[in-house]
């Protein structure tokens, strides 16, 4: 068989396979929206689909199977951008303004009244805390694994800092209010029901495995002949790595410092155990180790029992929760296609 007719063949079975494999999964999207026990009959359908085609067509199935998986990313993302919008906009419809910048009443569902402002506020406050924990213990975490420590030390550091990100939010947040807030109540005689410094020093910790190990892969990718060069020049390591390797590491750094705050701000389980359900501002508004409640924790602690106008509240707290992360992860990537544009000579 030709090049020529081999290729022919192939798009064919890739139409056919796309075809029917794009009819199938409209079908059980569909179902799923409009008729639900419908859904799990074409479910079955596309996964014997997947299987027979893959058996007679191996090439078509992968190609078909990665664009979906690919294109499937960006509808999800679609998908819950318009749910969430629907959702919120009968509160915003309702409040106006007043969701975003409304004065004390702030929150009382039995008045139909809604503010985001002291949720807003104790997110900003922790996000703030846990970025000064996390960036420079992070970034210094990551100097010291690429630069300082012999091999030995960075085969036992950097797994271990790693495994950090694998425990769950819920053991932070239970070790961060029966260690450091009863600390905090025996020695600065704190109220017992939590203060936002506790919790943004617990999620400033749980960020710092994420800083570390970005902001370590930024430093290992600066190349070695600009640090060659200034050893060549008679500059010390310590001379190196604060003139030559940390700023052209600096937007990887940056944008480990993004991802770290990324996750402060959507840290739910943490800020639920340590923060009481308190919906109003910090007396005074300065005051770190008052007590007020965050926007993640406001959905996890309201949702079982919210209905009507207090539901599609959670939701517009969702959106303010969904623009924010959103906007610090583009902000991230970037950063970080600056600093490869740097590190590779282009403009």
């Amino acid at each position: 068989m030709s090049v020529a007719t081999r290729i022919e063949r192939l798009d064919g079975e890739t139409r056919i396979v796309g075809g029917v494999g794009a009819v199938l999964v409209v079908l059980t999207v569909l179902s799923f929206l409009a008729a639900p026990a419908l859904t799990g009959y074409l479910a079955l359908a596309f996964a014997a689909f997947v299987v027979v085609s893959y058996l007679l067509a191996e090439e078509s199935t992968a190609r078909f199977l990665l664009f979906t998986t690919t294109i499937s990313t960006v509808l999800i993302l679609a998908f819950i951008t318009v749910y969430l919008l629907i959702n919120a906009f009968p509160v915003a419809r309702e409040m106006g303004l007043y969701l975003l910048a409304g004065s004390d009443p702030f929150w009382d569902p039995h008045a139909n009244v809604y503010s985001l402002v002291p949720m807003m506020w104790g997110t900003l406050v922790t996000t703030v805390i846990a970025t000064m924990v996390a960036a420079p213990l992070g970034v210094a975490g990551a100097v010291f694994i690429s630069e300082i420590a012999p091999g030995w030390a960075r085969e036992i550091v950097k797994p271990a800092v790693e495994m950090l990100a694998g425990i769950p939010s819920i053991v932070y947040g239970f070790i961060g209010y029966t260690l450091i807030n009863r600390f905090m109540q025996q020695e600065l005689s704190l109220p017992d029901y939590g203060s936002l410094f506790v919790t943004g020093l617990v999620i400033g910790i749980m960020a710092l495995p994420t800083v570390v190990s970005v902001a370590e892969d930024a430093i290992a990718s600066v190349p070695e002949a600009m640090k060659n060069g200034a050893g060549a020049l008679g500059a010390t390591d310590w001379q190196t790595t604060t003139s030559v390797t940390l700023p052209a590491a600096f937007s990887g750094i940056s944008a480990a410092v993004l991802l770290g705050v990324g996750r402060a701000v959507g840290e739910t389980m943490a800020a639920t155990v340590i923060l009481g359900n308190v919906t109003n501002l910090p007396d005074p508004l300065i005051d770190v180790f008052g007590n007020t409640i965050t926007l993640t924790s406001l959905i996890a602690s309201q949702y079982g029992a919210a209905s009507g106008l207090q539901f599609s509240a959670l939701f517009a707290a969702g959106v303010v929760l969904f623009v924010t992360v959103m906007g610090f992860s583009i902000g991230s990537q970037l950063i970080e296609r600056r600093m490869r544009q740097r590190l590779g000579g282009e403009q």
